[in-house]
């Protein structure tokens, strides 16, 4: 029997969005997101974030981000991010298509973090020569990280007023946003707008959901009409919104989408706990949210691969690799695969 730990993009879609779905396939409805369901969005998730929010469902998490950035920066502008971005290498350029050749600007920074002060000396290394540069337009965080770390409020909160002086709109690429929120134990608006996030890119696809994701947006400022045309004119206005959006409505149902991060969260700590325990692997990163990144010796790796377990080496990496858990991974699963990886043995 084979154990997938690649990633929770290759999980199920939870029951009771599948339930959801099969309610929403009873008979006709309006099309081009004109359907009951999706008139519903703004409120609910209003509701959710305890402020007013337009919410555009879409498809994917990179036409989402490639939106929201387009919409708010110009061909001739600039956004910042972390260097280890989803925009910035897993999108095939797709913001940059998006925006008319609007330029992504990487920063590094430790555990897939970057702080306040790494972005002030980067809009000044890069934007120093008036009109020959690029404008700072935005700033793009990810939540969870892509090394399994999460901000909080108050890291935010200092990004968020650091890029605000320039003028630059901020970004959230929450594709992982449930587990963040899950395990900060905080609420959704105090890593969002309360911290000044003005765009979220809301993840669903990953926890449970079947290819629903949304773009939401807090600041009037933003002109949503704009993002709108862009969802149209890139044809991500599905005919058949009815299906993505009963997705969104279900998921946020009694905190349906915390509950399944929740448990995705407790699975990594499980499994965290027994790479400590191990003599020779360690964590690359503190784990916070739903993913682990190990350390180990090539030889160790592929022997756990013999023993049936599916994981993410990492590109270019053969001593390091991704262990992602799901809503759908199970006590059990998360037993075995601690038990494999003891007997897998130093390497």
């Amino acid at each position: 029997m084979e154990l997938n730990f690649r990633s929770d993009n290759e999980s199920p879609a939870a029951p009771a969005i599948m339930a959801a779905l099969q309610r929403a396939n009873e008979g006709c409805a309006w099309a081009y997101a004109e359907d009951q369901w999706s008139e519903r969005l703004d409120s609910a998730f209003s509701a959710l974030f305890e402020t007013r929010t337009t919410v555009l469902p879409v498809s994917t998490g990179t036409v989402a981000n490639s939106i929201a950035l387009a919409t708010v920066t110009p061909p001739w502008g600039s956004v910042f991010c972390h260097r280890n971005a989803h925009i910035l290498n897993d999108e095939s350029g797709a913001p940059e298509f998006f925006g008319n050749g609007l330029r992504l600007v990487p920063i590094d920074g430790p555990d897939g973090k970057f702080t306040a002060d790494d972005l002030g000396v980067a809009v000044r290394a890069t934007a120093g020569h008036g009109i020959h540069s690029y404008q700072p337009a935005a700033v793009s965080l990810t939540q969870s990280t892509e090394s399994g770390t999460v901000y909080r409020p108050d890291e935010i909160a200092a990004i968020a007023a650091a890029a605000e002086e320039p003028g630059m709109v901020r970004h959230m690429d929450g594709a992982r946003f449930g587990n963040a929120v899950a395990a900060l134990g905080c609420h959704p608006a105090d890593i969002t707008w309360r911290a000044g996030v003005q765009l979220l890119s809301f993840g669903a696809s990953k926890n449970g959901c079947l290819a629903a994701e949304a773009l939401l947006i807090f600041d009037d400022r933003v002109a949503a009409d704009t993002a709108e045309r862009l969802r149209k004119r890139s044809g991500h206005l599905l005919s058949k919104m009815r299906y993505v959006s009963a997705q969104l409505l279900a998921y946020l149902e009694q905190d349906l989408w915390l509950d399944m991060a929740g448990h995705a969260n407790a699975q990594a700590t499980r499994f965290a706990q027994a790479v400590d325990r191990h003599p020779e692997a360690s964590l690359t990163y503190t784990v916070e949210a739903n993913e682990v990144f190990v350390r180990w010796s090539p030889a160790g790796f592929r022997r756990l691969e013999a023993a049936g377990i599916q994981f993410l080496t990492w590109p270019g990496r053969d001593d390091l690799a991704r262990f992602v858990f799901s809503h759908c991974t199970t006590p059990a699963e998360t037993e075995a695969l601690c038990n494999a990886f003891a007997e897998a043995g130093a390497g």
